[in-house]
């Protein structure tokens, strides 16, 4: 009896210990993430305030008169087409994401389930691809797009990802690949199926997870992306909408304006707040189920 009772006064310790860090450890993410979503609602709340209101102290959180028309006003600002920077981001991001998704999971597909000479080699020199940054490689790209006569077109912005161009996605889609059981390719393969056949009809409706990942990576990827499109677009009528807004923040007849900036802003911002919303279940999954595939 006296041996259970101090047992049983650690156990009740114990658990007090943990029901207490787990307190401190989500009051801790909960400052962390108001402190996350400050900037966000701040600029929410400036793009539905005239220009008087949005820079008083203290914070005005609610404007007494929203201006709905603000969002209105940004597509009609003279010799800057939101309506056309968003069409051409949709269509850059369309293409750029389905190509990387594509080309990732049949490389990553290669890499993963098939035996072929000098696999791992090849695999390790992808991998170690990652480490060089893009920056590097602006200027070696610009003078082949530029022979090639794309210089000013969306193609490259989105043909490169048609070829696996991004090596982390092929190392993410890889090591998910290797956590499904080679045995399905063995059976597909007795029943007749092809490669093509096989990562298309078993392979990739099992992997739902990393492909969501994969996918949410490279939307915000290309959706965010300022310095390509900077670098190979140079008529207005081809810009994305990060190129937009930019031009729009340097612009000095707008910079009393800055209404229309956090307009634009929110305009830009809540598609993939929403993308995110629907796709958190499968980029969650996909990201904790990545790691377990090294077999």
């Amino acid at each position: 009896m006296s041996t259970i009772q101090p047992l049983s006064n650690r156990i009740s310790r114990q658990r007090v210990t943990s029901i207490f860090g787990l307190s401190l450890l989500q009051i801790f993410l909960t400052f962390l993430l108001i402190s996350f979503l400050i900037p966000a609602l701040w600029m929410f709340s400036s793009s539905l305030k005239a220009s008087t209101e949005i820079f008083v102290v203290p914070v005005v959180w609610i404007p007494d008169n929203p201006q709905w028309d603000n969002f209105q006003k940004v597509f009609q600002l003279p010799g800057l087409p939101f309506a056309t920077f968003i069409g051409n981001t949709a269509k850059v991001v369309f293409f750029a994401v389905t190509g990387t998704v594509l080309s990732s999971a049949m490389v990553a597909y290669s890499f993963a389930r098939l035996e072929w000479p000098g696999r791992d080699f090849f695999f390790g020199l992808l991998v170690a691809t990652i480490l060089i940054p893009e920056v590097i490689t602006i200027i070696p790209r610009f003078i082949e797009f530029r022979a090639f006569g794309w210089i000013n077109t969306h193609l490259p912005l989105t043909v490169p990802y048609w070829f696996a161009g991004t090596p982390l996605y092929v190392f993410i889609m890889r090591q998910f690949f290797r956590a499904i059981p080679k045995e399905l390719d063995e059976a597909a393969f007795m029943d007749g199926a092809s490669h093509l056949r096989i990562l298309f009809q078993i392979i990739l409706p099992l992997s739902k997870p990393v492909i969501a990942t994969v996918a949410v990576f490279a939307l915000l990827q290309h959706y965010n992306d300022y310095l390509t499109p900077l670098i190979f677009l140079n008529s207005i009528d081809k810009w994305t909408l990060p190129i937009g807004i930019a031009s729009l923040n340097a612009q000095e007849s707008f910079t009393s304006s800055w209404e229309l900036v956090f307009a634009a802003s929110t305009i830009a911002v809540t598609p993939m707040i929403i993308i995110f919303v629907f796709a958190q279940r499968y980029f969650v999954q996909g990201i904790s189920m990545t790691g377990f595939g090294g077999r």
